[in-house]
């Protein structure tokens, strides 16, 4: 039978029997004491703190070597960087045996091998704080060589930009490249500031059910699934925004969720079927207050990932700093389109529609045609952070009535770079008017609106207990991400996002890009 190993995966399979024959575990007990990182020795090794590195361990991943005979540069990767070390032949192999050396280190070694590494910390000729080995364990053989990668004065070559191994393999892509993990430590940093600010102001962390028998809180395709022992069907959550509102009915004031959610629609660089919300629900509070918390939030959040309040995505600076503009969707639209639809009825906004050619069906009622309208001809305006307030009642199954403008209610969606980023409300909390809305809902789902919300009759119940006018919002964690990090793709802000399963043959089929 033919081997499905690339050749250089059969070498390395070679070099790990050597290893055994030599009785060295390829991949020995994981305990490995280490007393510092590449990070601290490089950023406090100096003339007057030379004592204190003359004995250094730490461990991490090869990821090059230069070889002078009897001597070695190579380059350590740990989580914190990267660094020089020097190894010399006698250094490592002090008595006559010098296995450690002309067989382990030159012959078996392969970039990519996790390593432990003791030594004392000195400064080449070139300048560069290196650390001399004075001994090496190897604590994992990598079987599977890594993309190449060049550096050079700090700068990194040739990273690899192939996005289905990116995306797919996006273990290897975090190793070969740091700017990946640059990304994710940034986005750990936004969503550590968003829980300080919330955390800050008395909020309360909650985790609700991934599990629902109804898939409620928002117009969108749910997946299915099923239970075998109460033999009835669930739905992976669209929103947690229903539980999270029975938890206000409940007496608690502000609660906020992260919340992992599940569509069944399109993918696209801004859309993923799995992906993440973060949701707060006050109460006593109206959507006007939610726009100043949101603003001084995601000013917050812009500081504490990027130290400033600027971003750049693609070319364009964008400006986190309140106060932002507030515009109705009523002008906007008609900013943009020349016409007044605020007394347009569902025949008049299929016919604007099709007189400016936005793709419609029989299924879209009145609201549905405005934010059709909206999203092809208004969205893709708003670069800097902007609030489109004022829906009109038909967008809105789960809002409060406008206080003062007949046929609104009070919503906003805060639009950044063309894209919606957070959607907020005066909740509805009249529970004979939410059942009217449901039953609206229920209507459009017979004329085969597939993202038309479902009737949540628990969720009615609650309201009957009574719940307090309340401000409620979600945002979207990823898109967010996204701008702060200057990508320009929801999956460069994913570490595993949805794709097609491999096959079998393209598992084992050696990378290209990792034989170049």
């Amino acid at each position: 039978m033919q081997s499905s190993l690339s050749e250089q995966e059969e070498v390395r399979r070679e070099k790990l029997r050597e290893l055994l024959e030599l009785g060295i575990d390829p991949y020995p007990a994981p305990l490995y004491e280490i007393t510092h990182t590449a990070k601290e020795i490089k950023d406090n090794f100096s003339e007057a703190t030379m004592e204190q590195f003359q004995e250094v361990s730490l461990a991490g991943r090869v990821m090059s070597v230069r070889d002078m005979g009897k001597a070695n540069f190579a380059v350590l990767q740990d989580a914190s960087g990267r660094i020089q070390v020097y190894i010399k032949r006698d250094a490592i192999c002090p008595d006559e045996d010098k296995t450690m050396y002309d067989t382990v280190w030159k012959k078996l070694l392969d970039i990519g091998d996790i390593i432990g590494v003791k030594g004392r910390v000195f400064v080449t000729k070139t300048g560069e704080t290196s650390i001399h080995l004075t001994s090496f364990t190897l604590l994992t053989k990598s079987l599977h060589p890594l993309p190449i990668v060049k550096e050079k004065d700090g700068e990194h070559f040739d990273e690899v930009t192939d996005l289905e191994f990116k995306y797919r393999r996006r273990y290897a892509d975090l190793i070969v490249n740091p700017s990946v993990k640059s990304t994710f430590l940034k986005i750990t940093k936004m969503k550590n500031a968003i829980r300080s600010f919330l955390n800050e102001r008395g909020a309360l962390e909650v985790d609700t059910p991934v599990l629902q028998s109804i898939p409620g809180g928002a117009a969108a395709k749910p997946f299915i699934t099923h239970h075998n022992a109460l033999d009835m069907p669930l739905y992976l959550r669209v929103a947690n925004e229903l539980y999270l509102k029975r938890l206000i009915v409940g007496g608690f004031e502000w609660v906020y969720e992260f919340s992992r959610n599940f569509r069944n629609e399109g993918m696209d660089r801004t859309h993923n079927p799995e992906f993440t919300i973060l949701e707060f629900y006050v109460a006593y509070k109206d959507y006007l207050w939610m726009m100043e918390t949101t603003e001084q939030m995601l000013e917050q959040a812009a500081i504490a990932t990027n130290g400033t309040s600027v971003t750049s995505v693609a070319g364009k600076e964008i400006d986190f700093k309140a106060p932002y503009k507030r515009i109705s969707i009523y002008d906007a639209i008609k900013e943009h389109t020349g016409t007044d639809i605020s007394e347009m009825d569902e025949d008049g906004l299929r016919n604007l529609c099709k007189r400016l050619n936005i793709e419609i069906d029989a299924s879209m009622g009145r609201g549905k045609l405005i934010d059709e309208l909206f999203g092809s001809q208004c969205e893709h305006h708003y670069i800097q952070p902007t609030f489109i307030i004022d829906y009109p009642i038909e967008m809105s199954p789960l809002t409060k009535k406008h206080r003062s403008k007949p046929g609104l209610v009070e919503r906003f969606e805060l639009i950044i770079n063309g894209k919606e980023i957070a959607n907020a409300y005066s909740e509805l909390n009249d529970p004979i008017d939410q059942r009217e809305r449901f039953e609206d809902q229920v209507k459009l789902m017979e004329r085969g609106d597939e993202e038309a919300m479902f009737i949540d009759y628990d969720f009615l119940r609650a309201l009957e207990y009574g719940m307090p006018p309340t401000a409620g919002i979600g945002f979207g964690i990823e898109r967010l991400a996204m701008l702060l990090t200057g990508q320009v793709s929801i999956q460069d802000v994913l570490f595993f996002p949805q794709m097609r399963p491999e096959k079998r043959s393209e598992i084992t089929e050696e990378s290209a890009v990792a034989n170049n």
